[in-house]
């Protein structure tokens, strides 16, 4: 469900497929160097390791394939630094059991703390906690309920994942010269906001184009309510020239229903990132031509910024002293010309 989260923030600023290797390749402490006319200057590069820091990390159970991502990428980040010790719990998908997990990690008086939420909502009060009692918080893409229980939010753009899938159909349908599509979605739980963001960018980026959005349907975010769900509008539809699905875990059953269809009148976007939807764009053999990031390597840059965090310093090449408040990823379109630049970044669905 690409974490299934049930709140996200909008853009700001990012590079979901940049992760922390090149957004946070250089830190350096609050001491910046001045420039003439008191300008600011960006800080610099000092990549040097500080001094130790444990980070505590909580997250849901690795039931999905991006989900999984999320916690393989942090811990595999947090392995990168030598003064780094990471205190990562058991995923759990119980709220109760998260809160509780995440109180451990503050009475084990963890340095900071990155929490993706299962419920932002609940775990907010103790998110706040943490905060209250000096220990700075990483929220990590579910939003908690308040800013005042985090000290830095990173997360994915959800309506923007539907603008660039959106505005690459229309050009491909520019491209070919066809003046009224027929334009499917294959969309995640309808219910959640995430999905109310990512269908909204997508219907508002198609009508700056004269176009719509045709035959629609909503699954689970499962790769089982994909086929079937894609089943259902493929019959509906004899006739389609393009469709976006929102997952790409959810994606592997909707590529199955193509297939049993023996569809290929129409072209196809993903979105998240998955290696294995990269690897069929690669091959350019199959209907799906792009896939929209949403990419888990925000957990790798959560563990980035949790270690400067623990030692008080910045980003290296900004200005500003201080780590943002909130940094929203960027939802890169990867297509046969550019999926060699992201492969880094694929996640197993």
């Amino acid at each position: 469900m690409t974490g299934q989260p049930l709140q996200r923030r909008g853009f700001l600023l990012g590079g979901a497929a940049v992760g922390a290797g090149a957004l946070l390749a250089a830190c350096t402490s609050n001491e910046a160097p001045k420039a003439e006319g008191n300008a600011p200057v960006a800080a610099g590069n000092s990549g040097q390791p500080g001094k130790p820091v444990t980070i505590g990390f909580s997250a849901p159970a690795a039931d999905h394939g991006w989900m999984a991502a999320m916690t393989k990428n942090a811990k595999a980040q947090a392995a990168k630094f030598s003064e780094v010790t990471l205190n990562a719990t058991e995923g759990t998908n119980d709220v109760n059991q998260q809160i509780s997990q995440v109180e451990t990690l503050i009475n084990a008086k963890v340095n900071v703390l990155v929490i993706l939420p299962f419920d932002g909502k609940a775990l907010t009060a103790v998110g706040q906690q943490a905060m209250d009692k000096g220990i700075p918080v990483i929220n990590l893409d579910r939003v908690f309920d308040t800013p005042l229980a985090y000290r830095t939010w990173i997360g994915g753009d959800n309506y923007r994942m539907g603008v660039n899938a959106g505005n690459y159909i229309a050009a491909q349908m520019k491209a070919k010269g066809i003046t009224a599509p027929i334009i499917g979605e294959v969309a995640g739980i309808d219910s959640l906001p995430l999905t109310q963001e990512r269908s909204k960018g997508y219907k508002d980026a198609l009508a700056r184009h004269g176009f719509q959005v045709g035959p629609r349907v909503s699954a689970q975010f499962t790769p089982e309510s994909g086929e079937a769900q894609t089943a259902n509008l493929l019959q509906s539809a004899a006739k389609l020239d393009a469709l976006w699905n929102h997952d790409d875990d959810q994606g592997v059953g909707v590529n199955a229903a193509i297939q049993n269809a023996g569809r290929k009148d129409f072209l196809m976007v993903g979105g998240a990132g998955s290696k294995n939807m990269m690897n069929l764009i690669k091959a350019d053999a199959s209907p799906i031509k792009a896939t929209v990031l949403y990419s888990p390597s925000m957990a790798s840059t959560a563990i980035a910024l949790a270690r400067l965090l623990g030692q008080s310093k910045g980003i290296g090449d900004f200005a500003e002293h201080e780590i943002p408040a909130e940094i929203t990823t960027y939802s890169a379109v990867v297509t046969k010309e550019n999926v060699d630049q992201y492969l880094d970044v694929g996640f197993d669905s």
